[in-house]
Parts: C-alpha cells; sequence; structure tokens
C-alpha cells in the first residue's frame, strides 16, 4: 500500500501546493515513485505547477522527476446522493490506479469543505496542514476568546479530522499522522509569534496533532512556480538562483522531511 500524505487546509493561501511540490520532489530524489492528485478541480494550482514543470522539460530537455497523475472531475449528477457516489467510486479507482505504480501519494485540496477533500481526510496516513503564522490563521484549527487569547474550543475544520480519524480507527487503520505546519514565520513580530506558538501548543496536546517549522516567506518559490521548478532542481536547472538565501531555503525542505518521519525516506537530497 502507497503512504498517503495529504494537504489539508480549509483556508487558501497557506502553502499547500509549494509544500507539496517540494515534498514530492524531495521523495522522487530519494528513489521513490510519486503519484498526484489535486482536489481542487477549480484552482488546480498544484497540478498547474505540474504542468510548468513538464513544459519547462520539454522546453529545455533537462530530466527532472515527475509523479504519476490522476486528474478527477466533479460530477454532474443532478442528485446530490448520486453524484456523492459517482465522486466516490472515481476517488476509489483514482487511489487504486495511484497506489499500483507508487510508494507515496501526495493529494493537495481545495480551501473548501468538499466531498473529494472528506474522502481525502480519511485515507491519509500524514495529513499536514500548512497555516500561515498568525492568529488569524489560527482560526482554522480552533476559535480562541479574544479576550485572553485563550482557546475555546476546535474548529468546524478541527472536527472533520476527528471524523476522519474515528472512520480509520473503525477500519482498523493506524492513526492519522497530523502536523501541522508553521509557513511564513515572522521574523520581526515576536510577539505575534509568541501567541500563536502558545496556542498552538495548548491546542496540540487537546486535539492531537504534531508542529513542525514551514518555509519561511521568500520570492524565490513564487518565482519557482512559472518553471515548474522547486529549490531541489535548482542544480540542474538554474545555478544561477544558488543564492545563501535559497541553500538556506533548500535546508528548510530537508528539515521538514527529516520532522515528518516518513516510512522508508532517505533525507540525503
Amino acid at each position: 500500500m502507497a503512504h498517503i500524505i495529504v494537504m489539508g487546509n480549509e483556508k487558501g493561501g497557506s502553502g499547500k501546493s509549494t509544500t507539496a511540490m517540494h515534498l514530492l520532489v524531495a521523495l522522487a530524489r530519494s528513489g521513490l515513485a510519486v503519484g498526484a492528485l489535486d482536489l481542487d478541480l477549480r484552482q488546480q494550482s498544484f497540478f498547474r505547477y505540474l504542468d510548468n514543470r513538464a513544459a519547462y522539460i520539454a522546453r529545455t530537455g533537462i530530466s527532472l522527476p515527475m509523479p504519476a497523475q490522476h486528474r478527477l472531475t466533479a460530477s454532474q449528477i443532478d442528485s446530490s446522493r448520486d453524484a456523492r457516489a459517482e465522486e466516490e467510486a472515481r476517488f476509489t479507482t483514482a487511489l487504486q490506479e495511484l497506489e499500483a505504480q507508487t510508494d507515496f501519494i501526495l493529494i493537495d485540496c481545495p480551501g473548501a469543505h468538499t466531498r473529494y477533500a472528506q474522502m481525502a481526510h480519511a485515507v491519509a496516513d500524514t495529513l499536514i496542514t500548512p497555516m500561515n503564522d498568525s492568529l488569524i490563521d489560527f482560526d482554522l484549527l480552533a476559535r480562541i476568546d479574544p479576550a485572553n487569547n485563550k482557546v475555546i474550543g476546535p474548529s468546524i475544520y478541527s472536527e472533520m479530522v476527528w471524523e476522519a480519524r474515528q472512520l480509520r480507527a473503525s477500519a482498523g487503520l493506524k492513526p492519522i499522522d497530523w502536523v501541522v505546519l508553521r509557513n511564513r514565520m515572522a521574523t520581526v513580530n515576536a510577539k505575534n509569534r509568541h501567541k500563536v506558538g502558545r496556542a498552538l501548543g495548548e491546542l496540540s496536546k487537546r486535539i492531537g496533532f504534531r508542529i513542525v517549522p514551514g518555509f519561511s516567506e521568500r520570492v524565490v518559490f513564487r518565482e519557482l512556480f512559472l518553471s515548474g521548478l522547486t529549490l531541489l532542481d535548482l542544480r540542474e536547472a538554474d545555478r544561477n538562483m544558488m543564492s545563501l538565501s535559497n541553500i538556506a531555503a533548500r535546508q528548510e525542505v530537508r528539515e521538514l522531511l527529516r520532522a515528518l518521519k516518513l516510512p522508508d525516506v532517505e533525507t540525503a537530497i
């Protein structure tokens, strides 16, 4: 069975697709076969990134790792019950096809609650929730009392993850390893950073997730998207971009891969 990694966050702009691409390339460069699903059927940021990568390979002739892909579509059936059944069948078929040829499957979910996203969370071995390092984005995980910044209770998204965990437990499957990724950590607003850190620490004990550092705010991530490249491709593709800042960003990718503790993964990337 392939190990399924789901990128889940019901707020946009948190860096899900960027994180998914860097993990995908890191796994592929570790000698593992990787599959990809993009469940954001409207924006398709993950697959647009991969389309840009395929175009770059065709244009330059440079060989870069690419995943197996399966493209899903939304059901057009009027009956909500029948549409749900059709999408469940499509999702199951996609997973079966990818599992037959891969070691890992990366699934990028939309910034909204959909049936496809719900199914992805239920099959996740590892769930990664990237979030911008702010109290606004913390609202994705829990409700906070504005008077004292204390956690009042879990959010709707956290409750969905809990339901997915219950489904896995009832099926006798291993628990989801839920990882919250702190992206774009502020270097100047230390007070806000500490508030978020305290709130995350309190919540992680209550609802059961791990906290790991993600990626700093860097212009290079936006630049790489257009060519479909990641920081791990620059030695082959564009040595002119190997600045000290980008080398430090590459180290963040290595540290993330180690922190995830994925099975059978080498971190010599």
